[in-house]
């Protein structure tokens, strides 16, 4: 008797069991081969599903499809694939990856352990292996997988394979099935648009574009271009692209990772910013070049970020799904693109997971060009595993990682990327930053705080102003002391959508020359290409106020500098820990002498004194549990977002209301899965403290329509100012 993997796909054609697990096998082997985990892939791969075999199992996938039986409260299917591996003598991280195939990497001791001790006293593990042996008996006995040298007696690169092991044999698992269900029709899935095909189209770009302007700015933009290309040789590793704001790294970094990843067989390139309106910039930028014009438009570039383009919920006159948006929800699995922008919170927190979802793309990181932009940014107190993952990826996984921001920090100083050889991709960057001061900065007003009313005072003394405040609370008083109904205001208050219009309405007005005053909190200052005259930043990190600094005369084109005013507030808030401490620093270096914050050794003085006195590295102890092979505990630990928050919908803008309530409607009726619903309401949605959201569903003011999303009542969202009616310090 046939045994079957899966039920009747649409052609009616159930999948036979070895037919998956031979499949499954070759493609974890083809996925992990490029960092010496094929064996152990395949290994996992070929016994995964063993347990279906069991004759009680093939019933319930009988009567699951006559709809007598639910689907998925079938036995276990798992524990035969461990128990075959355990009995032939393999190692135990074999069955580990067997049982994790579902549930996600547990922990081997109260996990796995637990987990086979108990399964292994069924019947139906035995009975599986039993079946097996008459169908299949190839299958059965299998070689002892061989593991890179690099791990003997390292924790941590043990850890980090098995991770990546895993994530070939979850994706193999993933796309054989959703092969099995789609029969002969066609996936959506993959590109064929090669690296040397996006570097020839990098090229008539460039050509079409006209000649630049010869300006000090431009002939800075040149060279740094240049450098670019001629780094892009060097073998793949560790690279710094340390260069002043405005200096066209977004373009110059893509030409280094297209030539590099030519010159070296490479397969992606992979950009992570901090924010996720960076994100949407420089996602924009790249379509322009790569798709804008070609026939595989909506299939080069993948933009995934929480918000992002995962499935938009585009659709074609018949209603059905736009190809271009079921491309990027299916390469948003595993970034199967040759472009893909991100966040560095989703790269990040997807690389410490033990989600199957989440790690499925982990295994397209080998062999890539990862690209971080504004890597200051970085969370100080996580620092410790992400340079770790950064050089486990360069040094046994063939993939390259160019650390981009003007303010590089002294990352040499943390242990785990002290010995790391990283090159700088510009020789002699300290020259670039010398020639292109554009802005003087004034510390004259940090001797004492100054009212909201003196900044207020100052803003309109300016036609074109950017004030960058600490905190949504300074926002919104300065906001009330400026009194300008015509001033505008950024922060996480505003829902995304509301974000991008007002970025959108900020650049019309300085393009058009109009008056323009802005109030920001931190959202502004890291990559958003904004150029302002005079900009005025409240006390901060020595890093915060030199990019809040690149928000002015950052085209050059005053024809004298701009101004940067730093100034105190009326009181000393600020967000808690490393930021707070950061401010403090900065205070101290700037009293040191000869302090010129145009000078990278400026910076790097501060990043000294900032790693050296005030920052825990790994201060969630993430490392420790890495070493454990504890993965729920390094998943839970990893968190770079408070993860302590609820979701709000708000009805903005206004003329997408009548859509964003026939979607609330559905959330309510269940009519879709809630998933697919939220993601085309991300745009709409404030995330609050859980603390704040109980306290509102507890009085009333929030209708609850899953469990942590809630609808934000009408009436209390402002045209400006956002959400209303709450404590701004509660809103994240």
């Amino acid at each position: 008797m046939t045994l079957y993997a899966h039920s009747k796909n649409a052609e009616g054609k159930r999948q036979p069991l070895a037919d998956h697990l031979r499949n499954v096998a070759a493609l974890a082997r083809e996925r992990a081969r490029p960092f010496g985990g094929g064996d152990l892939a395949f290994l996992a791969g070929v016994w995964h599903d063993a347990g279906k075999a069991d004759p009680e199992w093939q019933r319930y996938l009988r009567e699951s499809e006559a709809g007598t039986r639910g689907r998925g409260t079938g036995p276990d299917h798992k524990c035969a694939g461990a128990l075959l591996a355990e009995k032939n003598g393999h190692p135990w991280y074999v069955g580990h990856l067997i049982h994790a195939h579902h549930g996600g990497l547990g922990d081997p001791q109260t996990g796995y352990r637990t987990w086979l001790s108990e399964k292994r006293k069924l019947p139906g593990p035995n009975r599986a292996l039993e079946a097996l042996r008459l169908e299949v008996p190839d299958l059965l006995d299998q070689p002892v997988p061989g593991i890179p040298p690099h791990l003997q007696g390292d924790a941590l690169a043990a850890e980090f394979f098995l991770r990546m092991t895993y994530s070939a044999l979850v994706d193999a698992d993933s796309l054989d099935t959703e092969a099995h269900r789609l029969g002969n029709a066609p996936s959506g899935r993959g590109s064929v648009t090669t690296l040397a095909e996006l570097w020839r189209r990098y090229q008539a770009f460039r050509a079409s574009e006209p000649p630049a302007p010869d300006t000090d700015v431009n002939r800075i933009r040149h060279e740094v271009h240049e450098s670019c290309l001629h780094a892009a040789t060097e073998p793949p590793g560790m690279f710094r692209l340390a260069v002043p704001t405005g200096s066209g790294k977004t373009r110059s970094a893509m030409a280094f990772a297209l030539r590099h990843g030519i010159e070296h067989g490479m397969r992606r390139v992979v950009v992570a910013v901090p924010f996720t309106t960076v994100t949407q910039q420089t996602a924009g930028v790249y379509r322009r070049i790569f798709e804008q014009g070609y026939d595989d438009a909506g299939r080069v570039v993948l933009e995934h970020h929480s918000a992002g383009a995962e499935g938009d919920g585009r659709t074609n006159e018949d209603d059905s799904p736009a190809p271009d948006a079921v491309w990027q929800r299916l390469a948003a699995e595993n970034w199967d693109a040759p472009v893909v922008v991100t966040t560095t919170v989703q790269l990040f927190e997807s690389l410490f997971s033990n989600r199957r979802g989440k790690t499925q793309k982990l295994h397209n990181l080998a062999g890539s060009v990862i690209i971080l932009d504004e890597a200051q940014a970085l969370p100080a107190g996580l620092l410790a595993p992400i340079l770790d993952g950064l050089r486990q990826l360069t040094e046994h996984y063939g993939a390259s990682v160019v650390l981009s921001t003007a303010t590089q920090p002294a990352f040499d100083l943390v242990p785990e990327f002290r010995d790391i050889p990283a090159r700088d991709i510009v020789p002699d960057h300290a020259r670039h930053f010398a020639a292109l001061k554009r802005v003087e900065y004034d510390f004259s007003r940090t001797a004492g705080p100054n009212e909201w009313s003196d900044v207020s005072e100052w803003m309109h003394e300016e036609r074109s102003a950017l004030a960058v405040v600490n905190t949504k609370r300074h926002a919104t008083e300065l906001l009330d002391a400026l009194g300008d109904p015509d001033a505008l205001h950024l922060s996480t208050l505003l829902c995304r959508a509301h974000r991008d219009e007002v970025l959108a309405e900020i650049r019309e007005r300085l393009s058009a020359g109009r008056p323009c005053r802005v109030v920001s909190t931190q959202v502004v200052e890291a990559g958003v290409d904004l150029d302002f005259a005079t900009v005025f930043r409240a006390e901060a990190p020595l890093d915060s106020i030199i990019q809040a600094a690149g928000r002015c005369n950052r085209e050059g084109r005053l024809g004298r500098p701009g101004r940067v005013l730093v100034f105190r507030p009326p009181d000393d808030s600020s967000p808690p820990g490393v930021y707070r401490s950061g401010r403090d620093i900065a205070r101290v270096v700037r009293e040191l002498p000869g302090f010129d914050p145009h000078d990278p050794e400026a910076v790097r003085s501060y990043f000294e004194l900032l790693f050296g006195t005030a920052v825990d590295v790994d201060s969630n102890r993430v490392q420790d549990a890495r070493k454990e092979l504890d993965f729920p505990a390094v998943a839970e630990r990893f968190r770079m977002i408070d993860d302590d928050t609820c979701d709000v919908i708000v009805d903005y803008p206004e003329r997408e209301a009548p859509r964003i309530d026939g979607l609330v409607e559905q959330l309510r009726t269940r009519e879709r899965p809630g998933r697919e619903i939220l993601r085309e309401l991300q745009p709409h949605i404030v995330s609050i403290y859980r603390s704040e959201y109980e306290r509102r569903r507890r009085d009333g003011f929030i209708e609850e329509l899953l469990p942590g999303v809630g609808r934000w009542p009408l009436g209390y969202y402002d045209p400006v100012r956002g959400i209303t009616d709450a404590d701004p310090d509660t809103i994240v």
